[in-house]
């Protein structure tokens, strides 16, 4: 019976295969015209034991930056409550290139990708200050949720849609 278990995951088919992190370690790989900056300095409540970044706390730095970006349009999250509408993360990826350690300071670049119905799709990166190293990259999509509901909005609030479009026309 085990070895008919190993013989069958043998034969699923595997995920599809990430470039090795050398293609994407370099920042030269990343234009970062139009990216909104929110810089970060590593406290030590950031940190595990041995004052490396935890990975958590790079989350944490990423929805900061998203947050300060849609303010920096016009956008204020606790608005965007008041309309009923909440915009949970439905799927997230990330690559941890290098570790960030304590009391070291960086930038984290965000942009809002897409928009797709009622999915926005932002990027990210947290790079040193000097733009000589890529620490994280990622990708987050949101979803508009009708907090009254609990479900998935079938459009954007219009105010959102109308500010969101500002930040695709600086990608343009």
């Amino acid at each position: 019976m085990q070895l008919k278990k190993i013989k069958m995951l043998e034969e699923t088919p595997s995920q599809p295969k990430l470039p090795p992190t050398t293609a994407i370690d370099t920042l030269s790989s990343y234009e970062f015209e139009n990216w909104f900056e929110y810089p970060i300095r590593v406290q030590p409540h950031h940190t595990d034991y041995a004052g490396i970044v935890w990975h958590g706390s790079y989350l944490t730095w990423m929805e900061d930056a998203r947050v300060e970006c849609l303010r920096s349009i016009g956008i204020e999250f606790a608005d965007l409550v008041a309309l009923g509408c909440d915009l949970p993360v439905v799927e997230l990826s990330v690559r941890y290139h290098r570790s960030i350690q304590l009391g070291m300071a960086a930038v984290v670049k965000t942009r809002m990708a897409e928009v797709t119905g009622v999915r926005i799709n932002w990027d990210y990166a947290i790079a040193s200050v000097d733009g000589q190293q890529l620490y994280v990259t990622a990708k987050v999509t949101l979803v508009a949720l009708d907090r009254e509901r609990g479900k998935i909005m079938r459009q954007l609030p219009a105010s959102f849609k109308n500010a969101l479009a500002k930040i695709s026309a600086l990608h343009n």
